[in-house]
Parts: structure tokens; sequence; C-alpha cells
């Protein structure tokens, strides 16, 4: 029997039942248990770019399970990552969690953190021993895995190539920074008398891209040092000379106006050929030529490459991405874990890969490394960086540390004395749960 699988867009029409397991037990491995008598109901919340995106993964995925557990009721619905964390919290505190929800790997420290989410063991899932690092670290809490990579991220340079051309003669970026700072000047000269033109837009509270100049430096956010706890490093030399590097670019290079205005449009700003080079997430540039957002006409003149970062490296990027975990006090465990399972398969994977989305795994990845489409992002993956693992990197960046300590540089104060308040604010959240 085949039934039918419930979707809706509203959280209120998901009724989830909460008892049970304890998030300080593994849930079960597949075992010999008759799946096809189990009954119950598991509810999952994606977010919405699988619906847009990868519809027919979710209907591939849905038909597996309703094969194999015939009685169980699936119950899905699509969530907007502007609103899912309230949402989710709003549902834990109310009992109504769902089985299964997709969290951004920022996300994912919390809900471990505060036991929301169930232990999963992973040698029971495909290509776990070949999970991207950075993906899989955001999963893993003292030794223990609490939810499932599904697809990685990373950013990229994403350039107007006709301008490119136009400047310097050439339609690629160089890919030595160097290089690529002096075409800058070139395209720069070449549109200076367009108004609010920035040959390179980089945000100034753009703190993704800022933290990346600070780990080419070999700087880092925080660390965790031999007596057990987290403490800041934005203040230490190579941290400071990472942070100067990404003020002395925005300082010189974005011409857009207020330096305080963040990253969330700079898609629109190369759309709509105010730019030449911006520093993006992938999908950034489909905004980039969408009407309205952007410039359809720009779809063959927009390109993807590698960002150049200092000492003659790719600038090492902040490895994006979302997870799929099972609730803790699920009363389905069994079934919900094997939903996952079928969602983050080697099969599942492959589809997420033809339609250019990085996969969790190094095995499906390689061959993205070299297509046209996905290499740059594919090979920054590997090396990318993440924001601590400390309990309290929530409260973190929900206080927006990092966002107004550049607005305080960009404000007049010097990298060393924001650096300096930074950490100390840095210092009394990162080692208290959020």
């Amino acid at each position: 029997m085949k039934r039918q699988v419930l979707a809706t867009l509203s959280t209120a029409a998901l009724l989830a039942t909460a008892a049970g397991c304890s998030s300080g037990s593994p849930s079960p491995s597949p075992t010999n248990v008759d799946t096809k008598t189990l009954t119950g109901t598991v509810t999952v919340w994606l977010m919405n770019d699988a619906q847009k995106s990868w519809p027919e993964l979710v209907q591939q995925v849905n038909d597996e399970f309703a094969e194999k557990y015939p009685n169980v009721q699936l119950k899905l619905s699509y969530h907007e990552w502007s609103n899912k964390v309230s949402e989710l919290d709003a549902a834990i505190a109310a009992g109504t969690a769902p089985d299964v929800v997709e969290l951004g790997n920022t996300e994912t420290l919390k809900y471990i953190v505060n036991g929301s989410l169930l232990k999963v063991e992973r040698n029971t899932f495909d290509n776990s021993d070949n999970w991207i690092k950075g993906l899989a670290d955001t999963c893993t809490y003292k030794d223990a895995l609490y939810c499932v990579p599904y697809y990685a991220g990373a950013r990229v340079g994403i350039y107007n190539s006709k301008m490119f051309q136009d400047a310097t003669g050439s339609a690629d970026l160089p890919q030595d920074e160097d290089a690529m700072l002096g075409a800058l000047d070139k395209v720069a000269t070449k549109y200076k008398g367009v108004s609010g033109y920035s040959a390179l837009y980089l945000p100034g509270p753009y703190w993704y891209a800022a933290m990346s100049y600070v780990t080419a430096y070999g700087g880092s956010i925080a660390r965790f040092d031999s007596a057990g706890n987290w403490h800041g490093t934005l203040h230490e030399a190579k941290s400071q000379q990472g942070l100067q590097h990404f003020v002395d670019l925005v300082k010189k290079y974005n011409k857009g106006g207020d330096l305080k205005v963040n990253e969330q449009d700079q898609a629109k700003v190369l759309g709509h050929e105010k730019a030449g080079l911006i520093y993006a997430n992938g999908w950034e540039q489909s905004v980039a030529t969408a009407p309205i957002t952007g410039t359809p006409a720009l779809q063959d003149v927009l390109k993807v490459a590698a960002m150049p970062g200092p000492g003659g490296k790719p600038l090492p990027s902040f490895i994006g991405g979302s997870d799929l975990a099972v609730t803790a006090k699920t009363q389905s465990a069994q079934a919900a874990t094997d939903w996952v399972r079928m969602f983050t398969s080697a099969k599942s994977e492959q589809v997420l890969a033809d339609k250019d989305t990085l996969p969790n795994n190094l095995v499906q990845l390689a061959p993205l490394k070299d297509k046209p489409t996905t290499a740059a992002a594919a090979n920054a993956v590997q090396d990318a960086w993440f924001t601590p693992l400390a309990p309290g990197w929530g409260a973190v960046e929900k206080q927006n540390i990092l966002v107004n300590m550049l607005n305080a540089i960009f404000s007049g104060k010097s990298v060393e004395d924001a650096t300096k308040e930074a950490d100390a604010q840095i210092d009394q959240l990162i080692n208290n749960p959020a």
C-alpha cells in the first residue's frame, strides 16, 4: 500500500507528539524489524530551497519511504530561512517539534548543546567516511554526531567578464591577488564615470568575507585552549593583519556609499552593473541575472572563479550548507532516521550534484571540481573555515559582535582597539550555552 505524502506550508498543520527519547541515546540503527507493520507519523521540515530547486528528489525519497514504511504517515512542510529558527524554537518549547528538521550549518550547535537533537550513528549513512570535513564538523560535538550533512556551499568570485575585457584586455579574473588588484585598478579607472561604481564591491559589515582574510593570514575568531575554554583571538597579530587587509580593500574599492551597508544586496549591485566583482555564494549569480533584481542580458557575461587571496592562494571560504537532524523527543526515531538516510544517500546526493549543488561527500564532489560552473566552489570546500564550535557561539552571532566590530572600524576606530573590544565581548559569551 502507498500512502499519500501530506505537504503543507503551514507550520500549524504539523502535529508531532513529544515524548520518549533523550538526546543522550543514539537513534536506532537499521534492524530486522518488519517496517511494513510499523505505524505512526514522521513530520519533516525542509527549507523552501528543496521545493524550488529539487522537488523531484523530495518525491523520490518520499516514494522510497512510503514503500518501506507503508503504514507510517509522512507530513512534510517547507519553511523560509527568515523565520525557521523562531518557528522551531516555538515548536520545541510547545512540545510539537518536527521529527526531522533541516538546519543551516551555523544553526546546529545551538540545538546540539541545548539537547534538542538525537545522536545518530555515522557509519549507518552513505559515504560517511568521505563526508566533507567542514560540513561534518558542524554536526559533531564532543565526538558524537547529532545531524547529517545534506549539501555544501562556498563563496566564490562572481565578476562581469565584459568589464574586465574592456578594461584589461582579458575576460578572465586573475588568480593571483596582486594581479587581480592591478586588474581592479584598471576596471575602476575605466568605469570611474559611472556614479556609485565599485570595481570590487566589498561591504564593510560583511563578516564572512572579513574572517576569510583573517583565516588567510593564519588568524582566527576564537580558540579552544588547554584549560578547556574558548577565548577570542581577533586581537592577535595574524588576525589583525588579515582584518586590516580586508579593511584596506573595502576602503579602496567600495564606492557604493555607506561602508556600513551589509552584503544582502551585493548581487543586485553586480546585476545592475554597479560593480565589476563581488565575493559571494554561487547562487547569487542567478539573483544578478534575474529580472528586477538584476539584468537577464548578463547571463553569459557574469562569470564565476575562485577568489584570489593573500600569499598566492585562493581566499579561504566559509563553508556553508545544510544538515538534517532528528529531534530528541521524536516517537518515531527509526523511521525518521531512515528518512534522513534516504535523503542523504549516494543516490539522492547525485541528484544534487547533477544540479550543480555541492554534495555532502568528496567522492561525488570530485567531478564537480573540473566542471566550469562548479569548479571554483567545489575546490574551495575542502579547505574552508567555519565558526567556532563553541557552546556560546550562537550568542556571539545573535549580538552581532563581529558586525559591530566592523562597523566601529569603518566609523573610525582602529583595528587594534576594535578587536580587543570584540574579544572581551566574545569571552563573556562563548563558553556559555546560548
